[in-house]
């Protein structure tokens, strides 16, 4: 018996037909890399082996600023109740110097009325910075040093309500707090404007109020090689936006499409949508402007992984006219249509306009085949509208009132036949 071999040709077997076939490019898998910057504006960086510690101290004010609100109340809570402390065990030794705590003495040659033991001396010291001021015990005239003490409290007390009002007004007035009405949409679209292929996202302000001189600021971090072999593993590289170069500021008064031109000089210019979907770029979008209110800067942040930017999209409009006025409906702020877009990179489209050309003409037709099928539902609602209104009227004639006959006598003997509607 022959054996299989023989019997079928090598080159009609499997492998050899598989080895014929052509096949597609394949790119590997996106690496699941750590994003730079979170979608609600967080930076996602630690710092380790920080050993000045010391330069945090130096500034004060900022880092009880920058401290969490359980952090800062307990400091607020032990900084007091240690002043408190301080000066109350400062007018219990003058009480103690001056022979205030002898119960034999006279009240009136005391430094403090009614400071007999450490916990009245703390009971005023309370009274003395917090101005409460209960009536039972006062400073008298006798000693120099009572009266040192109080303006010396008086000073420090004034010198840690300034301090902590500051930190709580700063925590409470902070800028992060007005960026979260600045909106980003989810996703970010690549398609074809004026001719030429975009990378757009839609921004977005939820309050009345507006955002003074707000600018808008597109980045590209990616971990990129140099030619001498040096690793940069955030590189950053600016995005010029269509907005900042016709003016220097963004009005801000309805949601905004920000659009970045994919021309030469953008980084996004080699990448197709099929070399994006495995690319391990970030896009950071960075709106900031000044708080018309306040007049404190703020600054909102997201960013755009390669798995959250559609290729072939555009987003649909939001802003209509009703009644006179402009109205936005932010339930489709996020909301994006699929419209024909060539999937090469915007080199090849520079390359090779005919590609564009006939994308842009498919889009046309498909235009046009749409307003057809629009016009030709309206035709036939507009026929179905007619036709059941014949049918009513004919429906209507059905239903008049019928005629009725009844006879009457008449001269002769004879009937006559009268009919009424």
């Amino acid at each position: 018996m022959l054996a299989r071999k023989s019997i079928i040709p090598e080159e009609f077997g499997l492998p050899g037909l598989a080895s014929r076939m052509p096949r597609k490019p394949v790119f590997r898998d996106r690496v699941n890399k750590a994003r730079f910057i979170a979608k609600n504006g967080s930076c996602n960086l630690a710092h380790k082996n920080i050993r000045e510690q010391g330069r945090f101290l130096q500034d004060v004010f900022t880092t009880l600023v920058d401290l969490r609100w359980r952090f800062s109340l307990v400091i607020f809570t032990t900084t007091f109740v240690s002043s408190w402390l301080l000066f109350a065990m400062s007018w219990w030794l003058v009480a103690f110097a001056h022979g205030d705590l002898d119960p034999q003495r006279q009240n009136g040659t005391s430094c403090v009325t009614d400071v007999k033991s450490f916990t009245s001396a703390f009971l005023f010291s309370i009274e003395v910075q917090v101005t409460i001021g209960f009536g039972g015990r006062m400073i008298t005239e006798q000693c120099l040093t009572a009266i040192t003490v109080l303006i010396l409290q008086n000073i420090v007390g004034l010198i840690i309500n300034a301090v902590m009002l500051g930190c709580i007004f700063m925590k409470t007035a902070q800028s992060n707090r007005r960026a979260e009405t600045l909106i980003f949409s989810r996703h970010a679209v690549i398609a074809v404007r004026n001719n030429r292929l975009c990378f757009m996202i839609r921004i977005g302000d939820l309050r009345k109020s507006m955002i003074i001189g707000a600018t808008a600021r597109l980045q590209v971090v990616r971990k990129t090689t140099t030619p001498e072999g040096e690793v940069i593993p955030i590189h950053q590289i600016d995005v010029q936006t269509e907005s900042a170069v016709a003016s220097n500021s963004l009005f801000l008064l309805a949601p905004l499409i920000i659009c970045h031109i994919i021309d030469k000089t953008s980084p996004l210019y080699d990448l197709s949508a099929m070399e994006l979907q495995c690319s391990d770029l970030e896009v950071i979008v960075i709106l900031e402007g000044v708080v018309e209110t306040t007049g404190i800067t703020t600054q909102a942040r997201t960013s755009y992984i390669s798995e959250e930017i559609q290729w072939g999209h555009r987003f649909v409009p939001i802003v209509t006219e009703e009644d006179g006025v402009y109205s936005v409906d932010y339930s489709k702020f996020g909301n994006t249509v699929k419209v024909n877009t060539p999937r090469c990179s915007a080199r090849e489209l520079d390359e090779k306009p005919s590609i564009l050309i006939q994308t842009l003409q498919k889009s046309e037709l498909s235009h046009q085949n749409s307003l057809r099928k629009r016009n030709s539902m309206r035709r036939n609602n507009s026929m179905r509208k007619v036709g059941s209104s014949s049918n009513l009227r004919r429906n209507n004639s059905g239903l008049l009132s019928p005629k009725i006959q009844f006879f009457t006598p008449s001269e002769g003997g004879g009937q006559s036949l009268n009919a009424v509607t």
